[in-house]
């Protein structure tokens, strides 16, 4: 019976095979990724396995796609296929999710190279509001994934009592959230006067969102781009009136439960002045 013995190579004649530099070779042998067939006890010198070469390659994009050296060492050490599918898997994904921000960075950044349109503000004075609401602290990178969560509790429980909303669901952002990159958030979507207490979720509270006056723009498109229509219309209040430090109210006229379109979603941005 013949026994196919193992074809090995220098670490130099691996290198030209794989595109990995020695250097890199030796780097990813010291970190557990990729370890050498043998190494000669006394010189010292590795050699390399030819069955070897492939699962170099898989390294090398693997790492070219910016994985983790502890990720690539659970894709390649994988007990099976399946496993080692759904690391990869799970990696690619968190890229594509990373490659869509990084497309709306990009765009936001052309609109901010460019002119933006003409500020448009109305001046607007709003009797208190009756609403169901709820009320956390939340910070600033948390905020879409609680205001998903939270809009989703406000409209369940509006379904509870029997009612529709009498206008577009907002929210209210206290300074903290922009100075400490927390602060009190409330959600609130706009009921009927005579609507009664909600029931069957503790967070969701029956309110009066206090009126005032307040100057309104409309913001059109993507978040990303949210600080311009911040920065234009705070900008305008401080040249021509007088602020107050009350909460910044959003109203969403237009979200992402009526489009699939990020470009799309229109919402309101009222700023609390003195009154007149």
């Amino acid at each position: 019976m013949i026994v196919a013995m193992a074809t090995t190579v220098t670490i130099g004649e691996f290198s030209r095979l794989t595109y990995l530099s020695v250097k890199t070779l030796h780097h990813y042998h010291e970190v557990g990724l990729l370890e050498p067939a043998s190494i000669d006890v006394g010189s010292g010198y590795r050699r390399y396995d030819l069955d070897q070469v492939g699962q170099a390659h898989l390294i090398r994009r693997l790492r070219d796609l910016n994985m983790p050296v502890a990720q690539v060492r659970e894709v390649v050490s994988a007990p099976n296929q399946e496993t080692s599918d759904a690391a990869l898997k799970a990696h690619l994904t968190r890229m594509e999710t990373e490659l869509e921000r990084t497309r709306d960075v990009v765009a936001s950044l052309r609109l901010l190279l460019s002119p933006g349109p003409a500020l448009a503000v109305d001046y607007r004075t709003v009797p208190d509001l009756p609403a169901l609401a709820v009320s956390a602290i939340v910070s600033i990178d948390d905020i879409f994934e609680w205001s998903d969560e939270t809009f989703g509790r406000l409209a369940m429980a509006a379904g509870r009592l029997g009612i529709e909303a009498s206008g577009p669901a907002g929210a209210t952002y206290a300074r903290e959230f922009f100075e400490d990159d927390a602060g009190e958030v409330v959600a609130f979507l706009p009921v009927p006067a005579a609507t009664g207490e909600p029931t069957g979720d503790a967070a969701v509270t029956r309110l009066e969102l206090p009126g005032g006056r307040f100057a309104v723009t409309e913001h059109v498109g993507l978040f990303d781009d949210f600080d311009r229509t911040y920065g234009a219309l705070g900008s305008h209040v401080a040249r021509n009136d007088e602020g107050l430090p009350d909460p910044i109210r959003e109203r969403y006229l237009v979200g992402s439960d009526e489009t699939d379109h990020p470009s799309e979603h229109r919402t309101e941005i009222c700023w609390p002045l003195r009154s007149a």
